[in-house]
């Protein structure tokens, strides 16, 4: 890599997190570590527990898994001035210098926003989107209001906040009807894997569906349900970003629910998704319109719904840190369209050095003369 010193770059692979999704990103890191070359870079795995306490030493995915006994060590000592190091790559504090870093995080404080920001004020280059797209593809009812404005097509929702809820449940319960009917969906509006999310098949489930959303989130999107097939679309790139072969997500549940993705039940993963020819282009010309609008960066699936009689396409959400298991749909799409895992691994680091290279063409401050 011209970028970077001639050693192996040592890229730092952060995992965990306290989100719902910890211990997919557990699963998501193994792969990514697993794929990547050995030989090329030298690999630092920074684990974050559910607690927020960042681990170093020893091994901090197998501490994570709680596969060892011994208590779990905090990411630095405290030094003799009696302060701590709490940001990556400066080298002190037993943890070398690094030189990218691959947040493989999932959900908040890791997907939207917090460890992007924190890397940008370190200076060190990261795979994925920089601190606003994190954010706005994180929160669903923001995202899709930037949709709207773009001239993407969504679905009908409603956002509602927990305080509301909390304040008038019947109230509540009646707007939605009103406004969205049932069935509809219920999500927590900055989470992802479907954690949280309940299907509401009449008012009655609503209530019920409103209070487990309510314990992942403040805020709460309530979205029309379409008899629709769900299609996925990896993007790849920076300013000029491409898109991958499609994907069809077809459940054995009723929907594509935390279950479905990581249980047992299984879910049928059609690559290539059989569409026709131009209701494909136009799904992957969505979905860069999208990735462009959210000014997303590095990586990200962008899912639609295309429904059923009319193939009208709608844009369901973006995933600006998608799975990364060997079930996972982005790095499976990127492979059938000829990208292998390992490739993919690598174009990904690099687009995260060219992506700070060019940020450091800013003018940070001005000279008083």
């Amino acid at each position: 890599m011209d970028n970077v010193s001639s050693k192996r770059p040592r890229v730092g692979v952060i995992f965990g997190g306290r989100s719902g999704e910890h211990e997919v990103s557990l699963a998501s890191a193994q792969s990514v570590i697993r794929a990547m070359n050995k030989e090329r870079y030298e690999i630092i795995p920074i684990g974050i527990a559910p607690d927020g306490r960042w681990l170093t030493s020893g091994d901090p995915m197998k501490a994570l898994q709680g596969a060892v006994e011994e208590p779990i060590p905090s990411l630095a000592p405290v030094t003799q001035g009696g302060s701590r190091e709490l940001i990556p790559g400066t080298g002190r504090a037993g943890i070398p210098k690094l030189d990218v870093v691959f947040p493989v995080l999932h959900g908040p404080h890791g997907e939207d926003g917090t460890l992007q920001g924190l890397l940008e004020m370190a200076n060190i280059p990261y795979v994925g989107s920089g601190v606003l797209g994190s954010a706005l593809g994180m929160d669903k009812a923001v995202s899709r209001a930037i949709f709207r404005d773009a001239g993407l097509p969504t679905v009908r929702d409603l956002v509602i906040l927990r305080k509301g809820w909390e304040d008038d449940p019947q109230g509540v319960v009646e707007m939605i009807v009103e406004r969205i009917g049932c069935p509809c969906f219920v999500k927590p509006a900055n989470l992802g894997s479907s954690v949280g999310i309940s299907k509401a098949h009449g008012p009655q489930e609503l209530p019920a569906a409103l209070a487990l959303a309510a314990r992942y989130d403040r805020k709460m999107v309530i979205e029309e349900a379409i008899d629709a097939r769900e299609i996925e679309c990896s993007v790849l790139g920076n300013d000029e970003p491409i898109a991958s072969a499609l994907g069809e997500i077809v459940p054995k549940r009723e929907f594509y629910d935390y279950q479905a993705k990581y249980g047992d039940e299984g879910t049928d993963l059609l690559i290539p998704a059989d569409l026709p020819e131009d209701v494909a282009r136009q799904i992957q010309e969505l979905a860069v319109r999208a990735f462009l609008a959210l000014d997303l960066a590095g990586l990200a699936r962008v899912d639609f719904f295309l429904a059923r009689g009319t193939d009208k396409i709608y844009i369901n959400e973006v995933n600006t840190m998608p799975g990364f298991t060997s079930i996972s749909m982005y790095p499976k799409l990127w492979e059938a369209s000829g990208l292998a895992y390992p490739t993919l691994i690598d174009r990904l680091i690099q687009l995260a050095l060219e992506r700070h290279q060019d940020k450091q063409r800013n003018q940070t401050c001005r000279r008083i003369s």
